[in-house]
């Protein structure tokens, strides 16, 4: 049996005003390599991601984030 470590976590994310900015990370966070799903809602500041943590990091998602232009908060 193939066991996956699959991780859910919750970010805050600043800098998002619009669903197209939703968008944009949803599409940057789903193109890494073992990540399941992705939600974002500028209303909450929120992405919440699913993944399978023996193939992305959350380091890879946090930079994934900041590297379309948005803050993840610790």
């Amino acid at each position: 049996m193939n066991e996956t470590a699959n991780q859910n976590i919750s970010l805050n994310v600043t800098g998002m005003k619009c669903g197209g900015c939703e968008a944009n990370i949803r599409n940057t966070v789903s193109a890494l390599t073992g990540v399941q799903s992705v939600e974002a809602s500028s209303k909450e500041n929120r992405v919440i991601v699913s993944f399978d943590e023996g193939k992305t990091s959350l380091d890879d998602i946090k930079n994934a984030i900041v590297s379309a232009g948005f803050t993840v908060e610790d």
